[in-house]
């Protein structure tokens, strides 16, 4: 059985392995610059830097949120902070396209985690670009939450999917799945429920999960 302390570093690995490429762009773009002497290549180096340090900075504001434990598990987050987090991430990739559709000025934090979780799930679906539509509201006392990841040749790996319902071997989680079920067990915990369906022009994935106030 995967400890949390194991799951944690599983997690950590995946914070790691998406920050090593803007992160290495800017040590390039260092030993680039201290060697540079032309003005407008210095120009572009500073650029260059420039854009992966912000590249840097949104994805661990993502990750703050997606991962961690920031303001605590109970407290209620603007939605608008987590459109925000994903707006920048889909701003770095011309190919993609963010569709907000959460009407909910607020969500609680496991939800917020749950969204942002499933649409980094999305984003790494559309190799080829395309456009994530994220939707959420609550109603009946549940918060039901909505993203759909379309475009060409969507790739969706299934060990991923089998991370999120709880199928998955637990000795066969890695970097990639560990996020999925991190989201599987957040959700188990609450009492609620994941779904997900793909086909080759999109990947559909929910959870419905108790309100806020029924929330223990």
């Amino acid at each position: 059985m995967t400890s949390q302390t194991d799951l944690a570093a599983l997690l950590c690995s995946r914070l790691c392995h998406d920050l090593l490429s803007p992160v290495g762009a800017i040590n390039n773009g260092l030993e680039l610059l201290s060697g540079e002497r032309d003005a407008d290549m210095r120009q572009r180096c500073l650029e260059l830097l420039e854009q992966s340090a912000l590249v840097s900075a949104n994805k661990l504001k993502f990750f703050r949120l997606a991962f961690g434990a920031a303001g605590g598990f109970g407290d209620m987050v603007p939605s608008e902070e987590p459109e925000q987090l994903l707006s920048a991430l889909v701003s770095a990739n011309e190919r993609l396209k963010l569709e907000w559709s959460v009407v909910e000025p607020k969500l609680s934090k496991p939800a917020v985690k749950v969204l942002l979780n499933l649409a980094a799930i999305g984003l790494d679906a559309l190799v080829r670009g395309g456009t994530l539509t994220v939707g959420a509201e609550t109603r009946d006392g549940k918060t039901e939450i909505v993203l759909r990841a379309a475009g060409p040749k969507v790739a969706f790996d299934q060990s991923v999917g089998d991370a999120l319902d709880g199928s998955l071997a637990q000795d066969a989680l890695s970097g990639r799945t560990a996020p999925a079920y991190m989201i599987h067990l957040l959700v188990e915990e609450k009492g609620g429920s994941l779904q997900y369906a793909k086909t080759d022009e999109a990947l559909v994935m929910g959870a419905t999960m108790p309100a806020p106030e029924l929330i223990g």
